[in-house]
Order: structure tokens, then C-alpha cells, then sequence
């Protein structure tokens, strides 16, 4: 199926939030936790992550993990990832609770998508601060995409993975699971680079968002994606298409925020005061721009 196919799929069958001016909500995709060994890509950012969120979840944003979040092709069992970083799944937990949190499927968690998974897989933890099995995303349903529809308008944001414009990485996912589980993790371990992923290979990012980027355009819709872990934030007027980044860059983690009615790339990171002390600080990228002139420029190009 084509890229246009899929996300107008993915479009017609996602689920809809409301928000409004009032709304605060931080997209993420792209973390790749793992379960703690040299591939564990997610490890070296952790610490940040959990900055992050936690300013997140003080701050009263609601936090949509987009697609990714766990590595599930290089590793089998999630309750290992979760145990690793029990922290971070914790805290997770806590929006979930507070119905501040939504989750959707990338190709390296696609096995998600399955209720009968996330219904046994994330139902419970067990937490190490407490000694015990605390709740984590019972009866959590987990979806390809979700549609941002701003209250009393009609204008409305797409938000999904983005494999669905890399046809190996989605329609032959279990071909690209089984190479990267048996082939290109031994591999990486030795330093070399998988050619197949569009995180790693500028050729396919280019593609893959050439045709996100034409959809979005054909069919006057925002899009915000991740998977090719490559932020992308246009100007008014040149594109509809977003990119979040991910949480594995080599010294930071990116993220789309949503406040006030605006859209902003922020950037959290190590960084250095004047005493050479270390903080986790967060650094606004891109914008903050008025949402609205995107959904104006969007009707200039029906």
C-alpha cells in the first residue's frame, strides 16, 4: 500500500483529542529504551528524559509518546525494558493516571498495536521503591495515529509514527525485525551503522519525508511525525509537515510543545553555568508560532 493510502488511513481510523488555548501538550517519539545492554541506545539519555518529563508533569502537560518508545526488535521481552528503566515507567504511569498520557506505535513497537499484548505486557510493574507491582497503562489502548482537534474550529492536527512513508520499515516490518534483531545489532555493537534505517542514513530520511511532506500538502493537514529522528520545524507558508526528532541524540533530546495556542522545537540537554556547575536545561529551537497561521497558510493550499 502507498504512503498516500496508509496515512489516509491512518487518518480516517485515529482517535480525536480536543484541546484549546488553554490545552499544554509535549510530543516525544523516539526513545528506544532497551534493557540496560551496550545496544540500549536510550541509556546514554535517560537522565534528561527524565528531567524532562518529570517538568512536564509539574508543568500540567499532557505527554503523547509517538511511536518508538520501546526498542522491540532488537530485544524480545518488554518487562525487561520496563524493569531497566522503572523509573521513566513510573513516571509514565503518573500521567497515565492523571489521563494526561497517549501512546502510539511505531515500527520498532508495532507489536503494540495487538490489545492482547499491551493488556499483558502493560497492565502492571513492578517498582523497586516500593517493593511491590504498582498499576502502569491498564487497559491502555495504543493506536497508529491521533488527531489534535482544536476546540471550536475546524482545524485539526495528524499526529503518527512515519514509517508508513518507508515501505521496508513498514509494510516488510517483520523482514526489517528480523535483521536488525539477528544482523545489524551484533553489528552496531562493532560500530557499524545499519544502512536500512532511516535514522541513520540521510538518503532515506529525504525520501521518507518527501512523501510525508507531499501528503501533507495534497490533503491541507498538518502532520507531525517522528521516525526519521530528524527535527523538522517550517516556516508559515513552506510546509505542513513536522518532525520531533527523537531521544537518542548523541547530547540532547528533542520535542514538539503545544501552549497557548502556539507550536514550538525545544531542545533539553546538559548544560553549563558561569561556575562550570552541570544542569538539564531546556532551549526553545524553533517558534513559539500561532497555530493558526498554519491552519491559514493550510487553506491557501486547497
Amino acid at each position: 500500500m502507498s504512503t498516500s493510502k496508509r496515512l489516509s488511513r491512518v487518518l480516517a481510523t485515529s482517535k480525536t483529542i480536543t484541546f484549546d488555548e488553554n490545552s499544554r501538550i509535549v510530543i516525544m517519539s523516539d526513545c528506544h529504551r532497551g534493557n540496560g545492554s551496550w545496544g540500549d541506545n536510550f541509556s546514554n539519555n535517560q537522565n534528561l528524559f527524565f528531567a524532562a518529563l518529570y517538568y512536564y508533569y509539574d508543568n500540567g502537560y499532557t505527554y503523547i509518546e509517538l511511536g518508538d518508545g520501546d526498542e522491540l526488535w532488537e530485544n524480545r521481552a518488554i518487562e525487561d525494558i520496563i524493569y531497566t528503566h522503572s523509573d521513566v515507567f513510573w513516571l509514565m504511569s503518573l500521567f497515565y493516571k492523571d489521563y494526561r498520557f497517549y501512546m502510539t506505535f511505531g515500527n520498532h513497537d508495532i507489536v503494540k498495536k495487538d490489545a492482547k499484548y499491551t493488556q499483558t505486557k502493560c497492565n502492571a510493574f513492578y517498582c523497586d521503591s516500593t517493593n511491590a507491582h504498582m498499576a502502569l497503562f491498564p487497559d491502555i489502548e495504543i493506536t497508529e495515529g491521533l488527531i489534535l482537534r482544536y476546540r471550536n474550529t475546524k482545524y485539526q492536527l495528524l499526529l503518527t509514527h512515519g514509517h508508513q512513508g518507508d515501505f521496508l520499515n513498514d509494510n516488510l516490518w517483520r523482514l526489517a525485525r528480523f535483521l536488525v534483531r539477528y544482523l545489524w545489532k551484533p553489528l552496531e555493537l562493532l560500530g557499524i551503522k545499519d544502512p536500512t534505517s532511516a535514522a541513520k542514513n540521510n538518503g532515506k530520511k529525504n525520501s521518507i519525508e518527501k512523501k510525508l511532506i507531499d501528503w501533507s500538502k495534497q490533503n491541507n493537514q498538518i502532520l507531525i511525525c517522528g521516525h526519521t529522528h530528524r527535527p523538522v520545524f517550517p516556516q508559515v507558508g513552506e510546509s505542513l509537515y513536522f518532525n520531533d526528532g527523537s531521544c537518542v541524540h548523541p547530547r540532547c533530546i528533542t520535542a514538539i510543545e503545544i501552549r497557548n495556542g502556539t507550536i514550538s522545537l525545544v531542545k533539553w540537554a546538559t548544560m553549563t553555568k558561569p561556575d562550570r556547575t552541570l544542569f538539564v536545561g531546556r532551549e526553545v529551537l524553533e517558534g513559539p508560532v500561532r497555530l493558526i497561521d498554519y491552519f491559514h497558510a493550510a487553506d491557501q493550499f486547497s
